[in-house]
């Protein structure tokens, strides 16, 4: 089994060591997982790492190697080894949905069970929920600025290599349609695409016989390369090799909307009207949105996908809001938090568009008929419950969920969140 159990802060088991030694370890807690704010500019964050983060809290365990270290290093002693030897997360986690939307201080995730249960995952539980969450609301940003055409994502090598992995799972359930990332296709399923780099083209002695062996290997279908020299000449060449019917070719450089429309003229011209153009270079939402009246046809993105299009963390924290049944919170300035569990529930019109959500802690909000809760059970006893949903239903259930959400809270500009959180007294 592949731990994750060192995939934490030392600060972590500083903590459980005092509580083990005075005894607060098995109180009950409820720690929560929320965002004070959005990033700027930002209307709506997507929650996202929700799978990923009930597998990784199964094999969450310290293991003979790792208490050597951690016990060799001074990190711990006999007394806490012990206690880190039959280690097992038993908690109880509520959360919400993958592909549910987010906004400032929506309980995302709730981690129920004693201090010291649930204090040893608080940075794997951030460094999950934070990265996968600022992945998906960039990609689901693009998504809606592409109006309808596939993107591809292709930030790999823009990434830490386990990284890359996540954010294309990320993008994926935002609704990008591929990714170039083989290790997201195997482990999650999603659709790979890939086309060819410059260096092939350059590795030949000219465009013909690099177009040549590319479509010979692949088929007329493939996307040719067309902008290593001169793009004019490129897709010229293209459609000598490949004939009308070659799928697509890829413009990787230059003005992009300029670029486009003269291809989709120059290909019209040589009777190829179905082949289709891929931009790609340095896209982000604001970049897909410029190229909205330009006849583009799929969009590759990457650097912008794996760094959340200049917000790579969703900003959220892990507070302890709830001892033994009594609320607790943080009152410093600027980093207040609010006590006692939280539910909530996402307010809605009869006609389906959502109006607020609405946040109670030690309790339950009042009933309206279109409301709908949020959270819902991830891990009982430690263990992932059985029907979470798959990735291609948290992809349908975001895709709803901007529905719902009123136009306003769809623009790139900058603005309020696109419904407020209101938080309210329980009514029992």
């Amino acid at each position: 089994m592949v731990t994750t159990a060192l995939l934490t802060d030392h600060y972590e088991l500083t903590m459980l060591a005092s509580a083990l030694r005075d005894g607060s370890a098995d109180r009950r807690c409820v720690f929560e997982v929320f965002a004070r704010r959005l990033p700027d500019g930002r209307r709506y964050g997507v929650v996202a790492g929700s799978s990923r983060l009930a597998d990784a809290l199964e094999e969450f365990r310290f293991e003979a190697s790792e208490l050597d270290f951690l016990e060799s290093t001074g990190v711990i002693d006999a007394e806490v080894r012990a206690w880190l030897t039959a280690y097992r997360f038993g908690g109880d986690v509520d959360g919400y949905a993958e592909g549910e939307l987010y906004f400032p201080g929506s309980p995302v995730l709730s981690v129920m069970g004693t201090f010291a249960d649930a204090v040893v995952v608080e940075t794997l539980v951030l460094s999950i929920l934070n990265y996968d969450c600022a992945i998906a609301s960039a990609a689901a940003r693009m998504v809606t600025a592409a109006e309808g055409r596939p993107l591809i994502e292709m930030g790999s090598r823009r990434a830490h290599e386990q990284a890359a992995v996540a954010a294309a799972r990320a993008a994926y359930l935002a609704g990008f349609a591929a990714t170039s990332n083989l290790e997201a296709g195997r482990s999650f399923g999603i659709p790979t695409r890939g086309t060819s780099a410059h260096s092939f083209t350059l590795l030949h002695d000219s465009e013909v016989a690099a177009f040549t062996g590319q479509v010979a290997t692949h088929g007329k279908d493939t996307t040719l390369l067309v902008d290593t020299y001169d793009i004019t000449a490129g897709i010229r060449t293209a459609i000598e090799v490949a004939g009308p019917e070659l799928g697509a070719i890829r413009i990787d450089s230059g003005d992009l909307g300029v670029l486009a429309r003269q291809a989709r003229e120059q290909l019209d011209a040589l009777g190829a009207r179905r082949t289709k153009i891929v931009v790609s270079g340095d896209l982000d939402e604001y970049a897909i949105a410029a190229l909205a009246a330009r006849p583009v046809d799929v969009y590759g993105a990457g650097t912008a996908v794996v760094t959340g299009s200049g917000h790579p963390t969703a900003g959220m924290v892990y507070k302890l809001v709830e001892v033994d049944g009594r609320p607790v919170a943080k009152r410093s300035e600027n980093k207040a938090s609010r006590g006692g569990r939280k539910t909530a529930v996402r307010r809605h019109k009869a006609s389906g568009t959502a109006t607020e959500e609405i946040v109670v802690a030690q309790g339950e909000p009042e009933a309206h008929e279109h409301d709908r809760a949020l959270q819902r059970p991830l891990l009982r006893g430690g263990a992932r419950v059985p029907d979470l949903p798959t990735l291609e239903a948290s992809r349908e259930h975001l895709r709803q969920a901007l529905i719902s959400i009123p136009w306003e809270g769809l623009k790139l500009s900058q603005g309020d969140p696109a419904i407020p959180v209101v938080f309210q007294e329980a009514t029992r």
